[in-house]
């Protein structure tokens, strides 16, 4: 079994955007919308900050109080859209509970829209019509991509629909002359789909679900799910650990390659999130 390295990935990939780049005639700004004080949020903006920053965008700090209302918030993400250069806005998730998400989404720009959460750009996403798209499912074909294997006539089976991986991923692999088969909850003969499967995209956020009885021999797991394994890390704190929806020491001897978690999508997820910003500079082109 190979271990997709996501983190050279990523950086291949965030070289190639940094070139680009370098080549417009002006600075694109990115914008990540913090509302609150959560420590993880505060993490995650600060680090696409740095890495915005890193292949020469300029980041846009726009960060409010848990307290705003929803008004005001869209009255701020409404001046954002305006900014000039501005190449890409997302609202860092989960909002505080008293504001509606989506409304709050809704008020991005869709041409603006990197993350794709919006109804507009998502629209436009469905139709294949967006020049960008929703970053996860994006790094999953990347590092699909990455292999550099033909798919013509493999059985790709992506597991579960949800809105970040499940259903924009088998979009794009439709968008590509593929038919992959989907399985969810409601599936009949899940374990006889997952078996014949050739590619196994999934993102279902099932602790360790995938085990080695589960495939076939050589199959390419994909794993862009995440979970807290109570387990806690080696160092005995207690505190959770995130694992992937692929018991990885269950399939080494059976998997071909398989995207581990952390390390896997997640770092190329950024990186796409990124070049989602890029190809909306060189569309806009002010």
């Amino acid at each position: 079994m190979q271990i997709i390295d996501g983190k050279k990935l990523s950086r291949e990939i965030l070289d190639k955007v940094k070139s680009e780049v370098s080549l417009l005639p002006f600075t694109p700004v990115f914008c990540d919308v913090l509302v609150g004080e959560d420590p993880a949020s505060v993490q995650y903006v600060k680090m696409k900050a740095k890495t915005a920053e890193m292949v020469g965008m300029k980041f846009h700090n726009a960060s409010f109080p848990s307290a705003i209302t929803i008004v005001d918030l869209i009255k701020e993400i409404k001046v954002l859209n305006k900014v000039k250069n501005m190449c890409g806005i997302i609202v860092q998730l989960p909002l505080p509970e008293h504001i509606d998400r989506q409304l709050v989404l809704d008020s991005i720009d869709s041409n603006l829209d990197v993350d794709c959460l919006g109804m507009a750009a998502s629209a436009k996403f469905y139709n294949n019509e967006n020049v960008v798209g929703f970053p996860t499912a994006l790094a999953c074909m990347a590092i699909l991509d990455s292999l550099e294997l033909n798919f013509k006539n493999k059985k790709v089976v992506v597991l579960g629909q949800g809105l970040l991986v499940g259903k924009p991923v088998s979009a794009l692999l439709r968008f590509r002359g593929l038919e992959p088969v989907v399985i969810t909850s409601k599936t009949e003969n899940k374990d006889m789909l997952i078996k014949a499967a050739d590619i196994i995209i999934s993102g279902i956020g099932k602790g360790k679900y995938i085990t080695g009885s589960m495939i076939k021999t050589g199959t390419i797991l994909i794993d862009a799910g995440t979970s807290e394994s109570n387990g806690g890390p080696p160092s005995g704190q207690g505190r959770a650990s995130i694992v992937g929806d692929v018991d990885l020491e269950s399939v080494k001897d059976v998997a071909l390659y398989v995207s581990p978690v952390p390390g896997g999508v997640g770092p190329v997820t950024v990186a796409m999130l990124l070049n989602n910003v890029l190809q909306v500079a060189k569309n806009l082109r002010p």
